[in-house]
């Protein structure tokens, strides 16, 4: 699917308008230790401090650089770098580094936050640029703390989050395993490919009326189905999701609208968005 310059610059302006912007700020998982701890966002975390909370800052700086990545010879490209570069210092990057090694932040942003770290990771580390690649060597001492702390909690989670937000395993699991396969972490991607078998291999019969609740940004069942495809053949993942209702057996995923008259959207059918 191509990307007009008007879409890439409309998206664009939502992320440059608040990386650098610190207030409001949803300090959500801020641990207190003492009084050395009550600082402001630029000070805690000065890479990803802006766009009201940690993660939304980590995916606005993916989204720029990817933007930038496709359309390198276009003003905007040059427009990102400049911005970016104002907070993927060495380091600020250290300091998040030592603030995530603060004491009780061991989930801290686990798993959403930290699956977009990962893919912002990848898309520096896969694009060759000097720009990027300085970036990228100022990102990885982060990026494998992430992934060790991910390890970590993979071995013991005994458990998929079937949410809709921002703790379901699902979305996160996918961003990593791109990440593991585009940056050569074998180990790593093994350990994924092995929880995402395990948890939802087995899945039939996913309650599709059920969704979406008053507060899903994300769909369970999608993003159940987008994560096996990454791990099963066409054949395999094919079979796999033939298992759900026919096509009129239930109401089919909607957007929530919210507004004075409140309504669904429909979208596809399963076998249209599997076609």
């Amino acid at each position: 699917m191509e990307l007009s310059l008007a879409a890439a610059e409309r998206f664009a302006s939502l992320a440059l308008a608040c990386i650098h912007r610190e207030y409001p700020n949803k300090l959500d998982q801020h641990v207190l230790n003492s009084d050395a701890d009550v600082r402001p966002p630029r000070e805690l975390t000065p890479a990803f401090y802006g766009c009201y909370d940690w993660h939304s800052a980590v995916h606005g700086h993916w989204m720029l650089i990817r933007l930038a990545r496709l359309l390198p010879e276009k003003p905007l490209a040059a427009r990102v770098k400049f911005a970016v570069a104002r907070n993927l210092t060495a380091d600020g990057l250290r300091q998040e580094q030592e603030y995530l090694q603060g004491k009780g932040r061991e989930s801290f942003e686990r798993p959403y936050g930290l699956a977009w770290l990962l893919q912002l990771t990848a898309e520096l580390r896969t694009w060759d640029d000097p720009d990027a690649q300085r970036w990228s060597a100022a990102l990885t001492p982060l990026a494998g703390l992430v992934e060790q702390r991910v390890c970590q909690w993979l071995r013991k989670l005994s458990h998929p989050v079937r949410s809709g937000e921002h703790s379901q395993s699902a979305f996160s699991f996918g961003l990593m395993l791109d990440y593991a396969r585009a940056c050569d972490r074998r180990e790593f991607a093994q350990l994924l490919e092995s929880k995402i078998r395990e948890f939802y291999a087995g899945d039939r019969n996913g309650p599709l009326a059920y969704e979406p609740s008053g507060e899903d940004f994300l769909s369970p069942c999608l993003a159940e189905a987008d994560v096996m495809r990454r791990v099963m053949s066409g054949t395999e993942f094919a079979e796999w999701a033939g298992a759900v209702p026919a096509a009129n057996s239930v109401r089919w995923f909607g957007v929530v609208e919210t507004g004075p008259e409140s309504r669904m959207l429909p979208i596809q059918s399963w076998g249209t968005w599997m076609d």
